[in-house]
């Protein structure tokens, strides 16, 4: 499984951006795909999930200015990021877990860069 992110930027604080990532492979089942963020000295953490069954949570720092969806016949999840803050900034990163076994891939990061 490979996992290809993309649509990563500079923006100014309130602007948007969208992120993509497509998994290649065949099409996942009871899987979640989940968008993480890491900032420079932080840990990385999760931004937003969605299950293969359309089942989706927010961390509560983007909760209303995010939104996170999934295209299964496609393998890929975007997410729609508005109202963006300096503080969004960091290399975000696509991730798919099959939710039977637990096995986890991760995409390459891209980065995310706010202004104010």
């Amino acid at each position: 499984v490979q996992l290809q992110a993309f649509g990563g930027g500079l923006v100014q604080a309130g602007g948007s951006l969208r992120l993509s990532c497509a998994a290649s492979g065949r099409t996942f089942a009871r899987s979640a795909m989940r968008w993480f963020r890491q900032a420079p000295g932080k840990q990385r953490d999760l931004v937003a999930g969605i299950t293969s069954g359309g089942s989706i949570n927010y961390s509560d720092s983007v909760k209303g200015r995010f939104t996170i969806s999934r295209d299964n016949a496609n393998n890929a999840v975007s997410l729609q990021m508005n109202s963006l803050k300096p503080e969004d900034t960091a290399v975000y990163y696509c991730n798919l877990q099959f939710l039977v076994t637990g096995l986890t891939y991760w995409g390459q990061g891209t980065l995310v860069t706010v202004s104010s």
